[in-house]
């Protein structure tokens, strides 16, 4: 097993995703792309159909009946992963804030050092952010010193949606206790990720944001990203890591 794919979760991305999509497929490094999309009621899921029989057997759509969250849309396509014979799985937003000509980057990382995580990372090189208003950029910064404090992860960028994952990090991972659905469901693999022992790895990503479509940040969204560090914490301390070890 040798194949890649590459997860991409929409809602509302008219005018990202055919653009994405074939930006990904000229790359010419033999990744399939999976589009989960939360019933985008802009048309996003007809764009990826009528572009199914040009790229067929490479690129896929799984539809989903409303606005879900983010975290059960990967958990879905996950397991949607694993039915199938993909060894590196790939977390990649539709908007080009993730540079597509990265992923060869993060899959050649976790190849040559043999890691089983490797996350595209804002900030283990500094602050590699572009077209942030800086209240967000300290806000998501100095959000990541402090999940790295409560939890003592190694990573300076916990809350990163750019991520390649080995297969058999995530046959390992009992998705049922995975509890956030936000951006806290990042940084709650990537700990539990951690815990259960894999290796991973950071590569200095440059994120540029959105210049289409609207952004999905919300404070709801942060909120449950911080303040579920603790019950995160508390929920390894009291209830033991081994409910989130797939029997």
């Amino acid at each position: 097993m040798n194949k890649k794919i590459i997860i991409i979760p929409t809602y509302n991305e008219k005018e990202n995703i055919e653009k994405i999509i074939r930006y990904v497929f000229g790359l010419n490094q033999d990744f399939h792309i999976l589009i989960i999309d939360d019933g985008s009621p802009d048309g996003t899921a007809e764009i990826v159909k009528k572009l199914m029989p040009e790229f067929e057997n490479r690129l896929f759509l799984e539809q989903r009946s409303g606005k879900l969250g983010l975290g059960t849309a990967y958990i879905y396509a996950f397991n949607w992963c694993l039915q199938r014979d993909y060894e590196f799985i790939f977390e990649m937003d539709a908007d080009f804030s993730h540079n597509p000509n990265d992923l060869d980057r993060l899959y050649q990382k976790a190849i040559t050092e043999n890691k089983d995580v490797v996350i595209g990372s804002r900030y283990c090189n500094g602050v590699n952010v572009v077209n942030w208003p800086i209240k967000r950029v300290l806000m998501s910064y100095y959000g990541s010193v402090y999940v790295r404090t409560i939890l003592g992860l190694p990573i300076h960028d916990t809350t990163a949606g750019f991520v390649c994952y080995r297969r058999k990090v995530l046959e390992s991972i009992n998705f049922n206790q995975i509890k956030h659905i936000g951006y806290g469901f990042q940084i709650e693999m990537k700990y539990i990720s951690w815990k259960l022992g894999f290796k991973i790895a950071e590569v200095p990503i440059i994120f540029t944001d959105r210049t289409e479509g609207t952004s999905k940040m919300s404070k709801g969204i942060f909120k449950e990203a911080i303040f579920g560090v603790f019950k995160l914490k508390l929920s390894l301390l009291f209830g033991g890591l081994e409910k989130y070890r797939k029997n």
